[in-house]
């Protein structure tokens, strides 16, 4: 039987006795040890080598162990890192994937999910957990209807003007229309005609519902110059 080596990241004491009680009970698990931050828990890893690290999130700042997972695994690429934490936020969950972990779980998890789940992260083969599943899949969803108000969005900006496009890039940064006509050199009444031929091009009745679409959509940062 292979003994997997494990090394615990969590700045409550009272946890990482949990975790070390529950670790110790198994014959074919190795305590390597606790670390209360992230910094020493990169130093430690690159030592010890660990097979699993069970890592909280929030240590010494807040995104401490997301920090600490990138470090290690771009030194240990087969350290298997599983997140043991009490946040579910959902930019969170994504940033922690996005270093390369390969379990989630809330620290309020039986003894049973926990050593199940060091097992599986071990042989590689980590379960979709039902909470990351509906996460993923309200992210997908969200995804998509971004995607839809993104090219509409930008079918309509390929129809306006240059200049409709440097009125709707000053509109998106907070420029009133007194301010757009002064620093275009134009008459007020040019700038309220074109600031309606966007409107209508974009089948809005308010500047600042067109204002909104794209600067939630990032449009002109994803873009740059269009004129």
């Amino acid at each position: 039987m292979d003994t997997i080596k494990i090394l615990v990241a969590d700045d409550m004491e009272a946890h990482r006795r949990r975790l070390e009680r529950m670790i110790r009970m198994e014959p074919d698990f190795e305590w390597l040890g606790s670390l209360d931050n992230g910094a020493s828990t990169v130093a430690s890893a690159k030592q010890c080598h660990p097979d699993i690290i069970l890592m909280d999130i929030e240590m010494e700042s807040k995104f401490a162990g997301i920090e600490a997972a990138k470090a290690i695994h771009e030194q240990l690429p087969d350290t298997k890192i599983i997140v043991l934490t009490v946040h579910e936020d959902d930019n969170i969950v994504f940033a922690a994937f996005q270093t390369g972990i390969v379990d989630y779980m809330i620290k309020s998890a039986s003894r049973e999910e926990i050593i199940e789940g060091i097992r599986s992260a071990y042989t590689d083969d980590s379960p979709i957990r039902p909470m990351i599943a509906k996460k993923l899949r309200n992210e997908l969803v969200r995804v998509k209807k971004t995607e839809s108000k993104l090219m509409a969005a930008l079918n309509i900006i390929s129809t306006l003007t240059p200049s409709e496009i440097e009125i709707l890039k000053l509109l998106s940064q907070s420029y009133g229309r007194k301010e757009i006509a002064t620093m275009r050199s134009v008459e007020m009444e040019t700038i309220k005609k074109q600031i309606n031929g966007i409107l209508k091009k974009f089948d809005k009745q308010r500047t600042k519902d067109v204002v909104k679409l794209v600067n939630e959509l990032n449009i002109f940062e994803m873009t740059g110059n269009l004129n």
